[in-house]
């Protein structure tokens, strides 16, 4: 019995090392397929195929300088330009989220209310009940860049005012810069700011 007990000791002292050493290679060899061969592949492959989206779908102006990316939003006070949906992080790639306020909640209306006073000091031409809910509100992730289509129609008595530019004009840029639903069935038509606006800077060069 004691005989028996010691040659399971020793297979038992044998293995153990080469186990260990079976790990050790495992781990190593899925740190270099994972963590290093797997990412340079894809970000090679992004590169190749997909290079705008994989550097961050950025756009530039007519002078070639970056502006700002498609998918996130930017704050314009300019009233010369359409403006986006309100921003309770003021556009902030790295706090993406907005406060989870119920329709009741004090601060919500506030900002609504200032929101809506804004409105009309700035365009006093379009009453507040053609006012797209889409202007006043916070998207969930505060980034949102797109507005509906009736929210830039609704921008431009103020715009043709201050640039010259015809509402008919006007009418147009808005109509290119309309995207469709995705694959024709889901989500909203809606229009990205910033490309709009980079449209706008150009007829206002001319």
């Amino acid at each position: 019995m004691e005989r028996t007990t010691d040659y399971a000791s020793r297979e038992t002292a044998v293995s153990q090392p080469s186990a260990i050493f079976v790990i050790l290679r495992l781990s190593a060899i899925m740190i270099i397929l994972c963590g290093i061969l797997y990412p340079l592949a894809s970000t090679a492959l992004a590169q190749v195929l997909l290079p705008s989206q994989a550097n961050g779908s950025l756009l530039k102006n007519s002078s070639g300088e970056t502006v700002g990316s498609e998918l996130i939003g930017q704050s314009f006070s300019n009233p010369a330009l359409f403006h986006g949906r309100v921003s309770s992080i003021d556009y902030k790639a790295e706090a993406s989220g907005s406060n989870n306020y119920g329709p009741s909640n004090s601060d919500m209306l506030q900002r609504t209310k200032d929101s809506i006073l804004q409105w009309q000091k700035d365009n006093p031409d379009v009453p507040v009940s053609e006012l797209p809910v889409d202007l006043i509100t916070n998207s969930g992730s505060g980034l949102d860049p797109h507005i509906s289509p009736a929210a830039a129609r609704v921008q431009i008595p103020r715009i043709s005012g201050l640039t010259g530019i015809s509402a008919e004009r006007l009418g147009q840029l808005v109509t290119e810069a309309t995207e469709g639903r995705d694959l024709g069935l889901f989500g909203e038509e809606r229009v990205n700011v910033l490309k709009l606006n980079l449209a706008l800077s150009e007829l206002t060069k001319r």
